[in-house]
C-alpha cells in the first residue's frame, strides 16, 4: 500500500526541512510585486518596513496592487492616514481601516484577511514587532491562496525604530533625505531571504519616482548608513 506524503516529501523529514523545501517551490511559482526599479516584494509572504518613512513605503506598495487594501492599526493609536496626503499615490477609497481594541486582535485580523484571499495587500501598523510564531502563522495564511497568482495576497508589517520582526521574508528601512529643492528618501533592504543588503536613493521627479543604487559604506552599520549620509542628499546629481 502506498504511503501518503505531504508536498511530495517523505514523512520522516523534519517539519523545518519540509517547510523550507515547500517554501522554495512556492517562490518559483508565485510572482513578485515590483514596487520600484530593482525593488520587489514576494507575494504570499509577509514583509516588514521600519524607519520614519515606513508609511510612505506602504503607499508605494499599495499603489502597485489592484483591489482593496486593509490597513490595520490599534484603536488607541493617534496617528491616522490623511486622504489628501494619500491621493497623489493611491486611491483612498480602496482602503478599509480596521482598528482592533486589543493588541492581539491586530495580528488576528491580519491573519484572517490574508487567509481569505480577497485582499491583495494587508498592512498592519504595530507598536512592537510580533513573535516568530505569529509571523509564521501570517506566512501560512498568505500561502493559503497559492493557486490564484493574480490575487495572491501580500502582508506588510510597519514597525517602529529599526524593526526586528523575526521570520519575515524581507525587511526594509526607509527615511526621508529631502533637500531644499528635491524630495528624496533613503531606502535600505536590510534583510531578505534571497537578496543581499542594498541601498537606494529614491527621488521624486516630474515623471515619477526614480531610484539610484548607493554603495554600502564598509565602515558604517546599516542603521548609520541609512540615516546619516556622509554628504548632502545627492538627489539631483544622481537622478
Amino acid at each position: 500500500m502506498l504511503k501518503p506524503v505531504s508536498h511530495h516529501l517523505p514523512n520522516d523529514l523534519p517539519h523545518s526541512v519540509s517547510y523550507s523545501v515547500s517554501h522554495r517551490q512556492l517562490q518559483r511559482t508565485q510572482p513578485a510585486l515590483n514596487i520600484l526599479q530593482d525593488v520587489a516584494l514576494q507575494k504570499t509572504r509577509v514583509h516588514e518596513c521600519c524607519g520614519q518613512a515606513r508609511v510612505f513605503f506602504a503607499m508605494l506598495v499599495a499603489a502597485k496592487v489592484e483591489g482593496p487594501v486593509f490597513w490595520i492599526a490599534p484603536k488607541w493609536q493617534r496617528d491616522h492616514l490623511n486622504p489628501d496626503g494619500m491621493r497623489p499615490y493611491v486611491k483612498p477609497q480602496n482602503f478599509t481601516f480596521i482598528n482592533p481594541d486589543r493588541p492581539e486582535d491586530t495580528l488576528w485580523a491580519m491573519e484572517e484577511a490574508l487567509r481569505c484571499g480577497a485582499v491583495p495587500l494587508v498592512v498592519a501598523d504595530l507598536p512592537t514587532p510580533p513573535s516568530l510564531t505569529a509571523v509564521r502563522r501570517l506566512h501560512l495564511a498568505a500561502e493559503n491562496n497559492t493557486g490564484q497568482n493574480a490575487s495572491a495576497p501580500l502582508g506588510l508589517l510597519l514597525t517602529h525604530g529599526d524593526g526586528g520582526a523575526p521570520g519575515v521574508e524581507s525587511r526594509w528601512h526607509m527615511v526621508p533625505a529631502h533637500s531644499p529643492t528635491a524630495q528624496c528618501w533613503h531606502l535600505t533592504r536590510t534583510r531578505a531571504r534571497t537578496a543581499p543588503v542594498k541601498q537606494w536613493m529614491v527621488a521624486k521627479t516630474r515623471t515619477g519616482l526614480k531610484t539610484q543604487p548607493r554603495p554600502m559604506p564598509p565602515t558604517q552599520t546599516i542603521k548609520t548608513a541609512a540615516t546619516t549620509p556622509k554628504t548632502k542628499p545627492p538627489c539631483q546629481k544622481q537622478l
